[in-house]
């Protein structure tokens, strides 16, 4: 079914209400008991609940959220998982066929070292292949999910995953503050030009832009404290049938921020797409404002496009067609904005709890990873909700990847 945006709110929330009848954990104790149904193999597996379109394609048995996933052109899965504290053993695996998920590209690279911040990795959210089959990886540079990154912690890495090592390091310590948390990334090679965007959506809400010239190693941090990268503030999240909110063991309940989240890249490359985790608008900006050093700030601000209302989401991304793929956290779905700026929405899975990232593969399966976020101990006095493994869905499109 399609939406116009204005009528999306309302739908939205009659979906939900719809789904909650299905849905594997109704309150705090029934997660705390009940564990969701998933496969126990890695392998791709046919689709044995929710609505018809979304289907489980594997389980990941990570040992943490497995918030980011990027696919090769051979079918290998590597998923990110983000250092939320200290615990997490590694931050970046590869799913084996059984569902296990091994450090990649080996456990000493996961192990953070201040002597050594630019050869190890710190905190992992996101990575991406691109066209030459080439895995690039963003470090935040947190080890303990807060703080300041730690000195030459912030990085892109490129990995040659053919012999699992690391081709290159993209220093990004000159676009991050002391309250940055980069949170997701694309990579655009072709043609002559090679750069990359991040999202930095702040531990503080105050998010920005990076953008990278992958040639000359410069880092722009752009659009810092702009409406469109801020944390929106009177937003009430809800997943799970209940509002998101930081609950941990001491002081009262405070609201969640984060600045700019999500990011997609236009089938050209001129635009980028983009959007705060709370908040409900998509925005955009041309990509050559972003890159060229003799536009200012103010420029740049600017050419800001407001694309209106698009739910609440988590990761984004685009297909062949310019459409831009939602994950829609408080529906446990998967939407879509049309190129006539309506919403789509293309399935509902109870499984998909906290939709976060998004891959679509040449043969045109889109993949998202179920990550669990909101059952983190942050949110519940301490108490880990989280049931591993954690599941990993996919759906048919019918256009290619960008």
């Amino acid at each position: 079914m399609t939406l116009p945006r204005r009528d999306m709110l309302a739908a939205g929330l009659a979906g939900l209400a719809a789904l909650s009848s299905r849905a594997s954990a109704q309150d705090e104790a029934s997660m705390d008991n009940k564990a969701p149904s998933h496969a126990a193999s890695g392998t791709p597996v046919a689709s044995d609940a929710g609505l018809p379109g979304l289907e489980l394609a594997m389980v990941a048995d990570a040992p943490s959220n497995p918030t980011g996933i990027t696919l090769s052109r051979s079918g290998r899965v590597f998923v990110m998982m983000p250092r939320f504290d200290a615990k997490v053993p590694f931050t970046l695996g590869e799913v084996m066929p059984d569902g296990s998920v091994r450090p990649y590209p080996d456990e000493a690279t996961n192990q953070p070292d201040p002597k050594n911040a630019q050869g190890t990795l710190l905190h992992v959210p996101n990575g991406v292949m691109d066209r030459e089959d080439r895995l690039w990886v963003l470090d935040a540079g947190l080890p303990d999910g807060s703080g300041p990154p730690m000195p030459g912690g912030a990085k892109l890495v490129q990995f040659d995953i053919a012999q699992n090592r690391i081709l290159r390091v993209v220093p990004l310590e000159a676009g991050t503050t002391a309250t940055s948390s980069l949170n997701d990334l694309r990579i655009d090679i072709r043609d002559g030009r090679a750069v990359a965007y991040i999202t930095d959506q702040g531990q503080d809400g105050h998010g920005a832009i990076l953008a990278v010239d992958l040639a000359s190693g410069r880092v722009a941090r752009r659009l810092a404290r702009h409406a469109s990268t801020e944390s929106q503030k009177g937003i009430v999240k809800v997943v799970e049938n209940r509002q998101i909110l930081q609950r941990k063991a001491e002081g009262p309940p405070r609201p969640v921020q984060g600045g700019a989240n999500g990011i997609a890249l236009s089938p050209d490359g001129r635009r980028l797409y983009y959007a705060p985790l709370m908040g409900r608008h998509l925005y955009a900006v041309e990509t050559a404002s972003l890159l060229d050093p003799a536009v200012s700030d103010a420029e740049v601000a600017a050419g800001v496009e407001d694309l209106g209302e698009k739910g609440m989401t988590g990761g984004l991304i685009t297909d062949a067609k310019d459409r831009v793929y939602l994950a829609l956290q408080e529906h446990n779905a998967v939407g879509r904005r049309e190129t006539d700026g309506t919403i789509t929405i293309l399935a509902t899975d109870p499984r998909l709890i906290w939709a976060d990232t998004f891959w679509i593969t040449p043969d045109r399966w889109l993949y998202i990873t179920a990550a669990q976020v909101n059952r983190n101990p942050d949110y519940h006095q301490g108490r880990d909700l989280r049931q591993p493994p954690y599941a990993i869905l996919r759906m048919r499109i019918d256009a290619d990847p960008v």
